[in-house]
Protein backbone atom coordinates (compact mmCIF):
# COMPACT_ATOMS: atom_id res chain seq x y z
CA UNK A 1 0.00 0.00 0.00
CA UNK A 2 1.46 3.33 -1.08
CA UNK A 3 2.08 5.91 1.59
CA UNK A 4 1.12 9.50 0.83
CA UNK A 5 3.67 11.93 2.16
CA UNK A 6 2.72 15.59 2.46
CA UNK A 7 5.27 18.23 1.58
CA UNK A 8 5.05 20.90 4.35
CA UNK A 9 6.07 23.58 1.89
CA UNK A 10 3.44 22.58 -0.66
CA UNK A 11 -0.08 23.58 0.42
CA UNK A 12 -1.60 21.54 -2.41
CA UNK A 13 -0.11 18.32 -1.07
CA UNK A 14 -1.45 19.11 2.40
CA UNK A 15 -4.89 19.79 0.95
CA UNK A 16 -4.84 16.58 -1.11
CA UNK A 17 -3.79 14.61 1.99
CA UNK A 18 -6.84 16.01 3.77
CA UNK A 19 -9.03 15.03 0.85
CA UNK A 20 -9.82 18.62 -0.12
CA UNK A 21 -9.49 20.53 -3.35
CA UNK A 22 -6.73 23.12 -2.65
CA UNK A 23 -8.75 25.95 -4.21
CA UNK A 24 -11.83 25.03 -2.19
CA UNK A 25 -9.71 24.85 0.95
CA UNK A 26 -8.39 28.38 0.39
CA UNK A 27 -11.92 29.62 -0.07
CA UNK A 28 -13.14 27.89 3.06
CA UNK A 29 -10.22 29.10 5.13
CA UNK A 30 -10.43 32.74 3.97
CA UNK A 31 -11.17 34.86 7.07
CA UNK A 32 -13.09 37.39 5.01
CA UNK A 33 -15.30 34.71 3.47
CA UNK A 34 -16.03 33.29 6.90
CA UNK A 35 -16.85 36.80 8.15
CA UNK A 36 -19.10 37.41 5.13
CA UNK A 37 -21.06 34.22 5.81
CA UNK A 38 -21.47 35.16 9.46
CA UNK A 39 -22.58 38.65 8.47
CA UNK A 40 -25.28 37.49 6.04
CA UNK A 41 -26.56 34.95 8.57
CA UNK A 42 -27.37 38.01 10.71
CA UNK A 43 -30.78 38.81 9.21
CA UNK A 44 -31.09 42.30 10.63
CA UNK A 45 -27.61 43.17 9.38
CA UNK A 46 -28.45 41.92 5.88
CA UNK A 47 -31.71 43.88 5.91
CA UNK A 48 -29.85 46.95 7.16
CA UNK A 49 -27.34 46.64 4.32
CA UNK A 50 -30.12 46.51 1.72
CA UNK A 51 -31.95 49.50 3.23
CA UNK A 52 -28.79 51.57 3.55
CA UNK A 53 -27.80 50.84 -0.07
CA UNK A 54 -31.26 51.92 -1.25
CA UNK A 55 -30.99 55.15 0.76
CA UNK A 56 -27.50 55.88 -0.60
CA UNK A 57 -28.55 55.20 -4.19
CA UNK A 58 -31.66 57.36 -3.85
CA UNK A 59 -29.50 60.21 -2.56
CA UNK A 60 -26.93 59.82 -5.35
CA UNK A 61 -29.59 59.74 -8.06
CA UNK A 62 -31.82 62.39 -6.49
CA UNK A 63 -31.66 64.64 -9.61
CA UNK A 64 -33.00 61.74 -11.67
CA UNK A 65 -35.59 60.46 -9.18
CA UNK A 66 -36.96 63.79 -7.90
CA UNK A 67 -40.18 64.68 -9.76
CA UNK A 68 -39.83 68.42 -9.10
CA UNK A 69 -37.32 71.08 -8.16
CA UNK A 70 -37.04 70.79 -4.36
CA UNK A 71 -37.03 74.60 -4.05
CA UNK A 72 -40.06 75.16 -6.29
CA UNK A 73 -42.78 76.98 -4.31
CA UNK A 74 -46.49 76.71 -5.12
CA UNK A 75 -48.66 78.44 -2.52
CA UNK A 76 -51.79 77.04 -4.12
CA UNK A 77 -50.55 73.52 -3.32
CA UNK A 78 -49.83 74.26 0.35
CA UNK A 79 -50.24 71.12 2.51
CA UNK A 80 -51.45 68.98 -0.35
CA UNK A 81 -51.86 65.50 1.22
CA UNK A 82 -49.90 62.43 0.10
CA UNK A 83 -51.09 60.35 -2.86
CA UNK A 84 -52.24 63.47 -4.67
CA UNK A 85 -51.55 63.70 -8.40
CA UNK A 86 -48.13 65.30 -8.81
CA UNK A 87 -47.35 65.00 -5.06
CA UNK A 88 -46.89 61.33 -4.10
CA UNK A 89 -45.74 62.26 -0.56
CA UNK A 90 -47.67 65.52 -0.30
CA UNK A 91 -46.45 69.11 -0.09
CA UNK A 92 -45.09 71.26 2.75
CA UNK A 93 -46.15 74.62 4.19
CA UNK A 94 -45.21 76.55 1.03
CA UNK A 95 -46.20 73.94 -1.53
CA UNK A 96 -42.81 72.31 -2.10
CA UNK A 97 -42.85 68.67 -3.15
CA UNK A 98 -42.01 66.49 -0.15
CA UNK A 99 -40.56 63.60 -2.17
CA UNK A 100 -38.12 65.87 -4.00
CA UNK A 101 -37.06 67.59 -0.78
CA UNK A 102 -36.56 64.26 1.00
CA UNK A 103 -34.33 62.95 -1.78
CA UNK A 104 -32.16 66.06 -1.84
CA UNK A 105 -32.14 66.30 1.96
CA UNK A 106 -30.85 62.73 2.05
CA UNK A 107 -27.82 63.81 0.04
CA UNK A 108 -26.84 66.32 2.73
CA UNK A 109 -27.68 64.12 5.73
CA UNK A 110 -25.81 61.10 4.35
CA UNK A 111 -22.90 63.24 3.15
CA UNK A 112 -22.52 64.62 6.67
CA UNK A 113 -22.76 61.08 8.04
CA UNK A 114 -20.03 59.62 5.83
CA UNK A 115 -17.72 62.66 5.97
CA UNK A 116 -17.98 62.91 9.76
CA UNK A 117 -17.30 59.17 9.97
CA UNK A 118 -14.06 59.63 8.01
CA UNK A 119 -12.94 62.39 10.39
CA UNK A 120 -13.82 60.22 13.39
CA UNK A 121 -12.00 57.15 12.06
CA UNK A 122 -8.85 59.06 11.08
CA UNK A 123 -8.51 60.93 14.38
CA UNK A 124 -9.58 57.99 16.56
CA UNK A 125 -7.27 55.55 14.77
CA UNK A 126 -4.21 57.82 14.96
CA UNK A 127 -4.75 58.69 18.63
CA UNK A 128 -5.52 55.10 19.66
CA UNK A 129 -2.59 53.47 17.83
CA UNK A 130 -0.05 56.11 18.84
CA UNK A 131 -1.19 56.13 22.46
CA UNK A 132 -1.15 52.35 22.80
CA UNK A 133 2.11 51.79 20.94
CA UNK A 134 4.28 54.44 22.59
CA UNK A 135 2.74 54.27 26.07
CA UNK A 136 4.27 56.26 28.91
CA UNK A 137 3.89 60.03 28.79
CA UNK A 138 2.41 60.00 25.29
CA UNK A 139 -0.28 57.56 26.39
CA UNK A 140 -1.02 59.51 29.57
CA UNK A 141 -1.40 62.85 27.80
CA UNK A 142 -3.54 61.52 24.94
CA UNK A 143 -5.80 59.47 27.17
CA UNK A 144 -6.34 62.28 29.68
CA UNK A 145 -7.32 64.56 26.79
CA UNK A 146 -9.67 61.84 25.52
CA UNK A 147 -11.20 61.43 28.98
CA UNK A 148 -11.70 65.18 29.26
CA UNK A 149 -13.69 65.26 26.01
CA UNK A 150 -15.69 62.21 27.04
CA UNK A 151 -16.71 63.98 30.25
CA UNK A 152 -18.70 66.60 28.31
CA UNK A 153 -22.30 65.74 27.34
CA UNK A 154 -22.22 65.17 23.58
CA UNK A 155 -25.31 67.25 22.75
CA UNK A 156 -24.11 70.18 24.84
CA UNK A 157 -20.66 70.06 23.24
CA UNK A 158 -22.12 69.93 19.73
CA UNK A 159 -24.48 72.84 20.32
CA UNK A 160 -21.81 75.04 21.92
CA UNK A 161 -19.36 74.45 19.08
CA UNK A 162 -22.04 74.91 16.41
CA UNK A 163 -23.16 78.22 17.91
CA UNK A 164 -19.59 79.56 18.03
CA UNK A 165 -18.30 78.26 14.71
CA UNK A 166 -21.40 78.91 12.64
CA UNK A 167 -23.56 76.61 10.54
CA UNK A 168 -22.24 75.28 7.24
CA UNK A 169 -21.90 71.84 5.73
CA UNK A 170 -18.14 71.78 6.39
CA UNK A 171 -18.33 73.13 9.94
CA UNK A 172 -21.14 70.76 10.98
CA UNK A 173 -19.23 67.80 9.53
CA UNK A 174 -16.01 68.73 11.35
CA UNK A 175 -17.81 69.43 14.62
CA UNK A 176 -19.54 66.05 14.60
CA UNK A 177 -16.40 64.20 13.49
CA UNK A 178 -14.10 65.90 16.00
CA UNK A 179 -16.42 65.17 18.92
CA UNK A 180 -17.00 61.47 18.15
CA UNK A 181 -13.57 59.84 17.94
CA UNK A 182 -12.89 59.22 21.62
CA UNK A 183 -14.50 55.80 22.04
CA UNK A 184 -12.70 54.43 18.98
CA UNK A 185 -9.40 55.79 20.31
CA UNK A 186 -9.87 54.02 23.64
CA UNK A 187 -10.79 50.71 21.93
CA UNK A 188 -7.73 50.81 19.67
CA UNK A 189 -5.44 51.91 22.49
CA UNK A 190 -6.43 48.89 24.58
CA UNK A 191 -5.99 46.54 21.63
CA UNK A 192 -2.62 48.06 20.69
CA UNK A 193 -1.29 47.54 24.22
CA UNK A 194 -1.66 43.81 23.57
CA UNK A 195 -0.60 43.77 19.91
CA UNK A 196 2.66 45.65 20.51
CA UNK A 197 3.91 42.70 22.60
CA UNK A 198 3.19 40.17 19.84
CA UNK A 199 6.12 38.14 18.47
CA UNK A 200 5.90 39.60 14.96
CA UNK A 201 6.07 43.17 16.31
CA UNK A 202 9.02 42.28 18.54
CA UNK A 203 10.74 40.59 15.61
CA UNK A 204 10.23 43.63 13.41
CA UNK A 205 11.61 45.90 16.10
CA UNK A 206 14.66 43.63 16.52
CA UNK A 207 15.31 43.79 12.77
CA UNK A 208 15.39 47.58 12.91
CA UNK A 209 11.90 48.42 11.62
CA UNK A 210 10.82 51.98 12.40
CA UNK A 211 7.87 52.70 14.67
CA UNK A 212 5.72 54.21 11.88
CA UNK A 213 6.40 51.11 9.75
CA UNK A 214 5.39 48.76 12.55
CA UNK A 215 2.24 50.75 13.25
CA UNK A 216 1.16 50.95 9.60
CA UNK A 217 2.15 47.42 8.54
CA UNK A 218 1.32 45.38 11.64
CA UNK A 219 -0.85 47.20 14.15
CA UNK A 220 -3.22 48.95 11.73
CA UNK A 221 -4.10 45.85 9.63
CA UNK A 222 -4.79 43.88 12.80
CA UNK A 223 -7.13 46.64 14.01
CA UNK A 224 -9.33 46.77 10.92
CA UNK A 225 -12.16 44.83 12.58
CA UNK A 226 -12.86 47.35 15.37
CA UNK A 227 -12.30 50.22 12.94
CA UNK A 228 -14.89 48.87 10.48
CA UNK A 229 -17.45 48.34 13.23
CA UNK A 230 -16.85 51.80 14.68
CA UNK A 231 -17.02 53.41 11.23
CA UNK A 232 -20.44 51.89 10.51
CA UNK A 233 -21.86 52.85 13.90
CA UNK A 234 -20.45 56.36 13.57
CA UNK A 235 -22.33 56.94 10.32
CA UNK A 236 -25.56 56.35 12.23
CA UNK A 237 -24.43 58.59 15.10
CA UNK A 238 -23.39 61.37 12.71
CA UNK A 239 -26.71 61.31 10.84
CA UNK A 240 -28.55 61.44 14.16
CA UNK A 241 -26.29 64.23 15.47
CA UNK A 242 -26.83 66.33 12.35
CA UNK A 243 -30.56 65.77 12.67
CA UNK A 244 -30.93 67.08 16.18
CA UNK A 245 -28.48 69.95 15.64
CA UNK A 246 -30.49 71.02 12.58
CA UNK A 247 -33.77 70.40 14.41
CA UNK A 248 -32.65 72.84 17.11
CA UNK A 249 -31.71 75.41 14.47
CA UNK A 250 -27.90 75.23 14.72
CA UNK A 251 -27.25 72.91 11.80
CA UNK A 252 -27.87 73.02 8.05
CA UNK A 253 -29.71 76.22 7.23
CA UNK A 254 -32.50 76.78 4.67
CA UNK A 255 -32.92 76.84 1.75
CA UNK A 256 -30.65 73.75 1.81
CA UNK A 257 -32.64 70.82 3.14
CA UNK A 258 -31.58 68.07 5.51
CA UNK A 259 -33.86 65.63 7.28
CA UNK A 260 -33.17 67.45 10.54
CA UNK A 261 -34.14 70.94 9.41
CA UNK A 262 -37.19 69.52 7.63
CA UNK A 263 -38.33 68.34 11.05
CA UNK A 264 -37.59 71.78 12.46
CA UNK A 265 -39.79 73.43 9.83
CA UNK A 266 -42.56 70.87 10.37
CA UNK A 267 -42.94 71.12 14.13
CA UNK A 268 -45.55 73.90 13.93
CA UNK A 269 -47.71 72.01 11.45
CA UNK A 270 -47.75 68.53 12.93
CA UNK A 271 -51.49 68.53 13.73
CA UNK A 272 -52.65 69.90 10.39
CA UNK A 273 -50.11 68.13 8.16
CA UNK A 274 -48.46 65.24 10.04
CA UNK A 275 -46.78 63.90 6.89
CA UNK A 276 -44.48 66.93 6.83
CA UNK A 277 -42.78 65.58 9.97
CA UNK A 278 -43.55 61.90 9.53
CA UNK A 279 -41.50 61.24 6.39
CA UNK A 280 -38.23 62.95 7.48
CA UNK A 281 -38.50 61.25 10.88
CA UNK A 282 -39.09 57.88 9.25
CA UNK A 283 -36.02 58.26 7.02
CA UNK A 284 -33.83 59.28 9.97
CA UNK A 285 -35.07 56.23 11.89
CA UNK A 286 -34.48 53.87 8.95
CA UNK A 287 -30.99 55.24 8.34
CA UNK A 288 -29.87 55.08 11.95
CA UNK A 289 -31.39 51.63 12.50
CA UNK A 290 -29.95 50.15 9.30
CA UNK A 291 -26.38 51.32 9.99
CA UNK A 292 -26.63 50.18 13.60
CA UNK A 293 -27.75 46.74 12.41
CA UNK A 294 -24.82 46.63 9.98
CA UNK A 295 -22.46 47.54 12.81
CA UNK A 296 -23.89 44.79 15.02
CA UNK A 297 -23.55 42.29 12.18
CA UNK A 298 -19.95 43.28 11.52
CA UNK A 299 -19.11 43.01 15.20
CA UNK A 300 -20.46 39.46 15.32
CA UNK A 301 -18.85 38.51 12.00
CA UNK A 302 -15.39 39.84 12.83
CA UNK A 303 -15.34 38.64 16.43
CA UNK A 304 -13.04 35.57 16.54
CA UNK A 305 -15.15 34.15 19.38
CA UNK A 306 -18.27 34.16 17.19
CA UNK A 307 -17.45 30.72 15.84
CA UNK A 308 -17.38 29.29 19.34
CA UNK A 309 -20.73 30.84 20.17
CA UNK A 310 -22.50 29.54 17.13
Amino acid sequence: MATVVADPENPESLASLAGLDPNARSRVDSPWRIAARRFFRHRLAAAGLIISLLLILSAIFAPVLAPKDPLQISILDKFVPPMTVGYPLGADEVGRDMLSRLLYAGRISLLVGFAAMLVTVIVGTVVGLVSGYYGGTVDAVLMRFTDALLSFPTVFLLLVLASFVGASLLSITLIIGLTSWMELARILRNQTLTLREADYVQAGRALGATNPWLISRHLLPNSLGPIMVAATLNIANAVLSESYISYLGYGIQPPAASWGNMLNNAQNYFRDAPWVALFPGLLITLTVASFNFIGDGLRDALDPRAGRRG
